[in-house]
This record gives C-alpha cells, sequence and structure tokens, in this order.
C-alpha cells in the first residue's frame, strides 16, 4: 500500500505520551493530519505508513504533551517584581489592588497577556486558565497568538475600571462566553474572585449558570489561614461549606491553592468530584500554606498544577512549579514516594486538562486529540546522563530547553523563536508600563 499523506511526522528520541502514566516510548513518531494526532508508533513503522508533508527529526529530544497552566492572571504580569516580600492581604490591599485600580485598563491587560502569552509558549506551555479583568483582551491576544487558552467570566462584588457592579461583570462574561462558543482554542469558565469578595447571590447565580452552560468555575479558595478565620468569625462557615451549602462543590469546580484544609474537606472534595489547583511557588513566596497534596492524591482528588499570577511567583515556568510540587509534597507529608515524578508531569498535563474539561482533547499524545505538542532538548549537560526521562524533565531540567512547541498542530515556537508573536514590540509595550508605574510609586 502508499504511505498516507499527512501534514506533520515528529520523531524524537524519546516519546512521553503521559497516558498511560510513566511510560516513555524511545525511537518513536508523532503522525499529525489537520491538527491531530493520528498515531503514534516506532519511527521505522511511521516512514513506511506516512509521507509527511513536513518531517522534523529531534534526536536528543523527548516529545511530551503541552503543558497547561491551570491557574493564571496573565495580564498581571507587568506587574512582576512590582511589590514582593509583603504578606499577601498587605500585599493586595496596600500595593496591588491601588496598582490596578490607576493602572488597569483594556490596553493594559493586552500588553500584559501578549508577554505572559511568549513566556508560557517559550516555557512549553500551551494551555492556560485566566482569571483577570478584561478578560476579553487575553482571549483575544491567546487566540492572535494560536495559544490555548479558557477565560474567566469574572466575577467579584466590588467597582472595577472593567465593571461597576455584580450586574455588569454577568453581563459582560456571558457576551464573552457567547463570542467564543464556537471557537478552536478558546473557552470560557466562571471565575469568581473568592469567597471573601463575592456574596451569596452571585454565587447562586454562577452554580445556575455554570450547570447550564456546562463551563468551570475556578476560584481562590482555602488560600490561608487568615481567609477561612475571616469567614469564620464573620459568618459562622468555613469558606468550603459555604460554598457546599450554595450548590458549587461539584466536578466543575476548580478550587486554587486550598492550603488550609481538614480531613472530612478533603473527603468531601473527593465525593463531589472538585478539582484541586495547587501553586505551590505563589503560596511559598506569600507564605500562605502548605496544599495537602499527599492526602488529597490518595483521598482520589484530581489535582493539577498553576503558577498564579508572575505578580506572586514571579515567573509562569510549570517546570518549577512540577520540580516545586514534587518535593514539597514529600516534605509536606514526610514521604519521600509520594508524588513521583510520573505524578508530577501530570498535574502540568492531563490532570489540567480534566480539571478544565478538555481531557478527551488535550494533555496527553494519544491519537484522536488535537497535537497539542512540545520538544525537550536532554541533550545539553545539564540534563545528562539520561537514565530516566520523566526524572530529568521534573527534576533537572528547566524551561529554556524547550526548543519547539505546536497547539492544534500548528507551530508556534521553532528552535525557541516564537512565530506568532512580535517580540520586541511586547517587550517594549513592558517597559513602557515599567516606567509608568515607576513614576507613579
Amino acid at each position: 500500500m502508499p504511505p498516507n499523506s499527512i501534514d506533520l511526522l515528529l520523531t524524537a528520541r524519546w516519546v512521553i505520551p503521559v497516558e498511560p502514566e510513566g511510560a516513555v516510548l524511545e525511537q518513536h513518531a508523532l503522525a499529525v493530519d489537520q491538527g491531530r494526532i493520528i498515531a503514534l508508533l516506532p519511527e521505522a513503522q511511521a516512514a513506511e505508513r506516512f509521507e509527511a508533508r513536513e518531517t522534523v527529526r529531534l534526536p536528543g529530544h523527548a516529545l511530551l504533551p503541552g503543558l497547561i497552566n491551570a491557574h493564571t492572571h496573565a495580564a498581571m504580569n507587568l506587574l512582576r517584581g512590582y511589590a514582593d516580600d509583603r504578606a499577601l492581604m498587605d500585599w493586595l490591599r496596600n500595593h496591588i489592588w491601588p496598582a490596578e485600580a490607576r493602572w488597569v485598563s483594556p490596553e493594559f491587560v493586552r500588553d500584559g497577556s501578549r508577554l505572559a502569552i511568549a513566556e508560557m509558549l517559550r516555557g512549553g506551555v500551551t494551555c492556560f486558565n485566566d482569571m483577570y479583568f478584561f478578560p476579553e483582551e487575553t482571549a483575544r491576544a491567546a487566540a492572535e497568538a494560536g495559544m490555548r487558552a479558557t477565560i474567566g467570566m469574572i466575577v467579584i462584588d466590588l467597582p472595577s475600571a472593567y465593571a461597576a457592579h455584580v450586574d455588569e461583570y454577568f453581563k459582560k462574561g456571558l457576551k464573552l462566553h457567547d463570542e467564543y462558543r464556537d471557537h478552536a482554542l478558546i473557552r470560557t469558565a466562571f471565575a469568581p474572585h473568592a469567597p471573601y469578595t463575592v456574596g451569596d447571590d452571585a454565587f447562586r447565580r454562577i452554580a445556575t449558570l455554570a450547570g447550564e452552560l456546562n463551563v468551570p468555575i475556578s476560584i481562590h479558595l482555602h488560600e490561608t489561614p487568615g481567609e477561612v478565620r475571616e469567614a469564620q468569625a464573620e459568618t459562622g462557615e468555613r469558606p468550603l461549606k459555604r460554598l457546599e451549602r450554595l450548590g458549587l462543590i461539584s466536578p466543575q469546580l476548580l478550587a486554587v491553592h486550598m492550603t488550609q484544609l481538614e480531613p472530612h474537606e478533603i473527603a468531601l472534595i473527593a465525593a463531589q468530584g472538585a478539582h484541586v489547583i495547587h501553586c505551590p511557588e505563589s503560596n511559598l513566596k506569600l507564605a500562605s500554606g502548605f496544599c495537602p497534596v499527599s492526602a488529597l492524591v490518595k483521598a482520589g482528588v484530581n489535582v493539577a498544577l498553576g503558577t498564579d499570577g508572575a505578580a506572586s511567583n514571579n515567573d509562569l515556568d510549570l517546570f518549577g512549579e512540577m520540580r516545586t510540587a514534587a518535593l514539597l509534597a514529600k516534605a509536606v507529608a514526610n514521604d519521600a514516594t509520594t508524588v513521583p515524578a510520573a505524578q508530577a508531569l501530570r498535574m502540568a498535563t492531563v490532570n489540567g486538562a480534566r480539571a478544565l474539561g478538555i481531557d478527551e482533547l488535550t494533555g496527553s499524545l494519544v491519537a484522536g486529540k488535537a497535537a497539542d505538542v512540545i520538544a525537550v532538548d536532554l541533550s545539553p549537560p545539564e540534563t545528562q546522563p539520561v537514565h530516566d526521562p520523566i526524572s530529568q524533565i521534573v527534576y533537572a531540567a528547566s524551561r529554556q530547553q524547550v526548543t519547539d512547541v505546536w497547539v492544534a498542530g500548528r507551530q508556534l515556537l521553532k528552535q525557541r523563536e516564537l512565530l506568532t508573536l512580535d517580540v520586541p514590540a511586547i517587550t517594549a509595550a513592558a517597559h513602557l508600563w515599567r516606567d509608568r508605574l515607576y513614576c507613579k510609586a
């Protein structure tokens, strides 16, 4: 039989499909056509079976699914380093919120989102879940760059430059959802900021609309001891109990941070199928507490990884988050076997896809899924010798070793060069915002 004509054939020293967990395939190839993976097979068989319009050979690389950053505030890249080394509420109330009140605008969000997207793509992130003001700008920036994203329909009971009242937040969010309802790369989620900034009526409305629209709900939850104490003092309930009463604990819920959890709360999350988005480096920097990842995983909870915003991290580096998540989980559980490398990689890939409800589309290198693929060069001295490619990626490799990125079969990063973004213009805009913020400060 003559070979089948396809768009793209990727061959590499190792292919790490993530599903099944821990699998490493040597000298294999990914066959891609019309944006989808159609086969994963040995190189020799691929050469016989397919005739590709483009073939990319990566003899020192590992191919793996694009990473999924399950919690970001992309535009806050412009606030990177703006107010470091402060406690969370001091950081928010006395520095970040005043800066946002003065400067956040469509232009700010557009420029900050482009900067974040450039950083994430260069770090192997092919999909992100965002929560910020003027989400239309972030959605547009991601779509123009060719990146996959879930964009938050933000809800907060406080006026902002984006909306004057809660009804306006809902109105604008639903308009955003309608605009991207059938988009190939952009999806939406409800993004209530936190229990201490969103009222019961808004939460009930979110629960109803999320069910009708079949979209996730992403929220900062049980982030710090102070948040939980204040909630108990004001309402008589811990925040998670309040959300349960309001009907929000479900497989649609993405609970971000979750550093303050009691055993019965872990059991509730597991029983209701909610997801936890772990942001280890942001939690460490703000001294928010430790997410009990080992206990959550043992209970059967799906745990994914996020960076949070660059204002509190200070990067959008999921390679760093994987390593920190694995190491921190071992220390917190006092168990060196918890969260092994393969599980940390799942947290940064298919677990994020599952949380966002797109695991049938992305998150692993499986035939039928979108060709969201990254190539990691393991040939430098820093990652030699390679005994176990997965361990090497989680514990030794850096995001600078990501050389190539494809989203839905379209190449966005080629040999470290971004193909769909104007990097000089993006960095020039960042410099202008630095000057404005510096002068105001």
